[in-house]
């Protein structure tokens, strides 16, 4: 009986691993999905709510920064080449978002370098870099 208790768990433990895994990397897809969508729609009060709050508070986003998001429409969102891990718990996407000023009406591309952290006890994804820097030119 034992034997066979330890044959189950020898062969139950490294599923239960690879189910975390798989876990772990759906969430990663319906949280870059999620946050895709936002920015696509020029959602940025949506798209903030996926930056860890730790980097929210340490950061804050003046009002004065979300007025200049808006004077933005978002006509491209492009993380063709997607995440690469950078550990277990990290992965880094490199995104060219074209945004166009409602005002001039002129086009611009911004280079937005993301780094997603996991928080393995809120299973849950978070954007530790920020909202994409559109204050350069």
């Amino acid at each position: 009986m034992r034997r066979m208790l330890a044959l189950l768990a020898m062969f139950t433990v490294p599923l239960l691993g690879g189910c975390a895994t798989d876990q772990r990397k759906d969430t990663l897809t319906t949280t870059l999905n999620a946050y895709a969508s936002a920015m696509r729609w020029g959602d940025f009060p949506t798209a903030l709510q996926f930056v860890d709050p730790k980097v929210r508070e340490e950061h804050p986003v003046s009002s004065l920064e979300m007025a200049r998001y808006q004077q933005y429409k978002v006509s491209g969102y492009d993380d063709d080449k997607g995440p690469r891990p950078q550990g277990k718990e990290e992965v880094t996407q490199v995104v060219q978002i074209n945004l166009v000023n409602v005002n001039t009406q002129s086009e611009r591309t911004v280079t937005d370098h993301q780094t997603w952290r996991y928080d393995a006890e809120g299973k849950h994804w978070w954007l530790v870099t920020g909202l994409p820097d559109i204050s350069r030119q």
